[in-house]
Formats: C-alpha cells, structure tokens, sequence
C-alpha cells in the first residue's frame, strides 16, 4: 500500500536557528487555527520552563494538512544536552527539514543530528531559515551546508537535497534566495514532492515501535510511536517485546487510541500504517518496545542511543535545615523519581550507589541535568547534588575522556582572552574563520575543561560572544585542568545573616546572601579571590557601648550581592562543595560543615 495522503517529517537544527517559530507559522497557514484565533508564540514549547528560557526540552508532534495531506511534524530541541530526544524520534519519520539560520550557518548541533539522519538514511530538505536578517549570508551558508554534507559522507541523492529559504517568523518561503516569497506554499510543496509517498504493508500483523512516552494521571502510561505494519485497532488484544528481548515481556489491551489532529489528541478506532499514534492501556510500556499482534511476535530494531557523558551525585538532603522547604526529602521520594525520569529520557542513566542515600545520574551534559534539577525542585523535591564530573573510559589500558567540538562567534578585538583560556583547557584549535568584523573559532576542548567556562567567556567577551558545543568523540586523557581559582566565604556559626557581620565580610570577596538570609555553619555565602577559603562570621552584630564616637551613626553601606542561578552554581560548586536544592532555595555548602573538621581533612590530604 502506498499512503499519498500522508507524510511524516521532523524539524531539526541547532538551537536557536528558528524550528518552533517556523513550526507555528506552518500550522497557521495549514488551517490548524481559525483566522481569528489568539495563539501564543512558539505554541509547541509547552512547558513553563520552555517557555521560561526560550528553549524546546521535550521532541512534541503535532500534524497540519496541505492539498488533502496530512503531515506529521515533529518539533524537536536544538540544545545538544537533549539530543538523545532528537536520535529517538527519527525512527518515526522518513524525512527531516534541516534548519539553518542565514547568518550563523551550521553550527555543533547541526552537525550532530545532520550525521545521525544521513546514518539512518533519511531525505533531507535544507531550510536556511532567518533570510531577513540584516547580516544575513544566504550564498556563503549554502556553500556551508554542501561542505557538511560532503564531510559526513552523505550519499549523491542526499546531496541532491532541494534548499527553501524562508523567514519562520514571517510565515515567508521561496525556493530563490534573492526573493523573500509571500507564503509557505513553496515549502509545502517541496515537502510533498521531494518526500516520496510511504510504502507500507497495511494487510500484514500489527508492529508498533514505542519512540516517546508521556503519562497521565487519569490514563497512566501513555505509548506515543508510528504503527510500522498492519492496523492499531483500539481493544485489540496485542503483546510488547524488545528487539534486544524477543520474548514477550507484555500481554493486554490497546485500551484508548488517539491521532494528533494540530495540537490535540483526538480518539480515533483505528490508525493504519504509517500513521504516529497515542495509546495507553499498557502500563509498564517502555521507550524502545515493540507492540505486536498477539499471534506475531516480530520486534523492530531501536536506534542505539549515545552514551551519557556527565555525571552527578544525588543524594538526601542532610544540611542543618533538611526538610523544612519540601514536600519530597525521603529517599524513597527521590529514587522513585528518578527511576520514573528513566521511562521517558532515554539518554539519562541512573545507578545506585554503596550509600542507601545517594543515587549516580549521569546525562548528556551540565544542562541536561540542571533541567532534571529545577523540575524536581518545582514539583516539591529536596535534594542536594555532587559538583558534575565527566565519564572517563578505558579503551586498550588507556584512559581516554569525552572532548567537545565548541564553536564561538567572538568580536575580533576578543580572541586574545579565548585563546589563552582554551590554552588553559587543554583546548585545541581546529578552524578559524573571519565573519566580517567577528571571527568563528573552532575548537577541540576537553568536557571538563567547559565546566564554569560560560560566565568567564561571556565576561573575556564583554558580553558580545556567542558559545556552543557538541559531544565529539572520546579522546586519550589530556592532564589535570584546573577546575576552579577562586575560593568560598564560609559561614562561621549559625544564625541569620545582619548587615554589620556582611559589611565586614564583604572587603573578603563578592557575597551571595543579603541581610535577613539565614546560614548555617559550614554554608557558602561567597566567593574569595584568594585559592583558599576564608571563615567569616555574617551573624557578628556591632557591640553597643556608653561611648559615642563621630562615626557611630554612620550608615552601613553593603555591595549588591552576587545572585547564582541553578546553572551558575552548579558551574561555581568544587569537590568539597556540595549544592543544597529545595523548591524555595538553592544554597552551595561544604561537604563537612564543621570547620575545624574541615581544615584536619584537608591537612590530611594535602599529606597524602
């Protein structure tokens, strides 16, 4: 059977470049909304925190219709810590739109999921995308985009790929880089044409490949995947099995069966190959599984996954105020929630440790598990992490570490200060390019090396630069890369922060509190320029005497503190430091509080 009236697409590209804003434009131009509809900008980043940070976290599909065809589309991130979302979805599609911004060109990501859909052999359409912006190079990012493809081997159809140049937030395509175009119509069009109709087997037994898994609390498990063959019937009885274990691992019943129809689910009795379906009523469903007819068990391969990079400690929050802010301090809270995370990041790994308390959860990057952080937090957890490490490995007797391949737009007056940091990284440079009055540099830098880079960049930038990166490869060790210069500002006692004990600290460094916080011996209330950290007392109140002096009613005058955000702190935090996580505060702690302790553990060290 040959299904012209339905095609199966996903967006793809670096973040940034446009995907979500485009996404909108081709569901409003697609008759998905009225006319006079009021739809909220990048209406597919649904959650508060896409929407907070202007960033898609989940892959989402949704579906529009052009010329009697329906089309699937599947908006995915461009941040490279989520690109395990990006590998999983692809095997529900059978071509990708690559976006590319006018002005930036390809960037780390772009390379990155652009080599995963030329390896599962996918058409590909180019969209340079942003074609109205005033430092756009439409010419020189075509060149660009034929040099990525050519480096990652595509074969000659794919390098064949048509080019759209389009403005997302315009609603504007042409397939002629010098006219800007009036509509989508041309992009439609070269969807319909260049992605061939689907050749598929509705008469054979049921295969269903699980790509994503939502949940509701009404339904439970929710199983989201493209029906490979056959036709999904709702209360068919079926079986669930996995490709790398055949036997049956499930037996039931589809229960509910939905369709997206724009930005709903709508029941539906049967779906027909080819068609991405919503369906609960198998509990225990699985990223990866197959659903088969009860009668034919005949499981479909899965995508490997790539290897996390980044690990982290997460452990029961055992500070002086433990429990006093969230709802969930238990472990038993904080290890289901981090094993339910399994069931739908398929990129996350999480281990148990020796300790009873603490749990290893690795991911693809420092954001990645930040993201996981600040859901928790919202949903009432309290926690505390470890500083993020990176996975070594060793290959042949050799230790080997994962390596970034990081790209920054930087105004050329600012390359001095990159260079001699990137030296310091253990950085190597690999290209240089000359972009008008900025230059992109490439460079080759060890994971570890990047970790509390971004605010040191955008200060050696004077906030003009542009940063990102992308896993490369795993790399024979590089030496020892100093994580940290600076030193903390521990508290001394318990108490509550008062302006004269933080007009006396502040001369020691930058703080983090303000008057009123309350601190316990041991917490991190600022930074010290000095590779050492000092003890300070911010509870010390003035001592009241008979005595009157000229300066006594002078007015004590405190700096604005320094506020870290999540990924600020997890950037600062050091070996011996730990971050305390509740939904209402974030506080960065000594892992031994007690300060004379702390000196004894760090003589011993420096012995050993």
């Amino acid at each position: 059977m040959v299904r012209e009236d339905l095609r199966n697409i996903a967006i793809i590209a670096h973040v940034d470049h446009g995907k979500t804003t485009l996404v909108d434009q081709m569901l409003k131009q697609g008759g998905t909304f009225r006319e006079n509809q009021v739809v909220e900008e990048r209406v597919m980043d649904s959650g508060a925190l896409e929407r907070e940070r202007g960033i898609t976290i989940l892959a989402k599909n949704t579906s529009t219709h052009y010329n009697g065809v329906k089309i699937n589309i599947i908006d995915t991130p461009g941040h490279a810590d989520f690109s395990g979302e990006v590998e999983r979805v692809l095997k529900m599609v059978s071509g990708v739109l690559i976006l590319v911004d006018a002005a930036e060109g390809p960037m780390p990501q772009t390379r990155f999921v652009t080599q995963k859909a030329l390896e599962m052999g996918l058409k590909l359409i180019i969209v340079v995308n942003k074609v109205d912006r005033p430092d756009a190079r439409v010419k020189e990012v075509i060149d660009e985009v034929l040099e990525l493809l050519m480096d990652l081997d595509a074969s000659d159809d794919q390098l064949e790929s048509p080019f759209v140049f389009c403005s997302g937030r315009d609603g504007t395509s042409s397939l002629d880089p010098d006219e800007k175009g009036t509509d989508l119509i041309p992009l439609f069009d070269t969807i319909l044409n260049h992605f061939p109709p689907l050749e598929l087997d509705e008469k054979g037994p049921l295969q269903l490949l699980v790509s994503s898994i939502d949940y509701n609390d009404y339904v439970g498990r929710i199983g989201i995947g493209r029906v490979e063959r056959g036709v999904a019937r709702q209360n068919a009885d079926v079986v669930v099995c996995n490709y790398n274990h055949p036997e049956v691992l499930l037996r039931g019943k589809i229960v509910n069966l939905y369709e997206s129809e724009g930005l709903n689910r709508v029941p539906c009795a049967e779906a027909t190959a080819g068609d991405i379906v919503c369906f609960s009523g198998l509990e225990k469903i699985n990223i990866g599984d197959t659903v088969c007819a009860a009668d034919c068990r005949e499981p479909v391969a899965f995508v490997k996954i790539s290897d996390p990079t980044v690990e982290m400690i997460f452990s029961v929050n055992d500070s002086p105020f433990a429990g006093k802010e969230g709802k969930f301090v238990t472990t038993r809270h904080l290890r289901d929630r981090l094993y339910r995370e399994l069931l739908r990041d398929v990129s996350l790994r999480v281990e148990d440790t020796d300790s009873t308390d603490a749990f290893r959860v690795s991911g693809r990057g420092e954001m990645h598990l930040s993201i996981l952080i600040e859901t928790m937090r919202r949903e009432g957890y309290e926690f505390q992490v470890s500083a993020p490490k990176v996975l070594f490995r060793e290959i042949d007797g050799e230790k080997y570490e994962p390596v970034e391949r990081l790209i920054v737009d930087v105004p050329e007056d600012n390359t001095g200060p990159v260079f001699q940091s990137m030296g310091e990284r253990k950085g190597e440079l690999v290209h240089m390019n000359a972009m008008g009055s900025r230059m992109r540099l490439e460079f080759l830098v060890p994971s570890r090396g990047l970790f509390g880079y971004k605010s040191e960049f955008l200060t050696d930038t004077k906030g003009e630069g542009v940063m990102s990166s992308v896993f490369f490869e795993y790399q024979p060790y590089k030496g020892e890369i100093s994580r940290r210069s600076t030193g903390s500002l521990v508290a001394f006692e318990t108490g509550e922060a008062v302006t004269y004990g933080l007009f006396n600290a502040q001369g020691r460094g930058t703080l983090f509190i303000t008057p009123g916080t309350p601190v316990y011996e041991g917490m991190v209330v600022g930074c010290s320029p000095k590779d050492e950290d000092i003890n300070v007392n911010v509870c010390k109140t003035k001592h009241l005497t008979n005595t009157r002096s000229s300066s006594s009613d002078d007015a004590l005058r405190l700096i604005p503190p320094k506020r870290l955000s999540l990924e600020e702190a997890l950037e600062y935090i050091g070996d011996d430091e730990l971050l305390e996580v509740t939904p209402l505060n974030i506080r960065i702690r000594k892992r031994i509080l007690d300060s004379e302790l702390r000196a004894k553990a760090r003589a011993k060290a420096k012995l050993q």
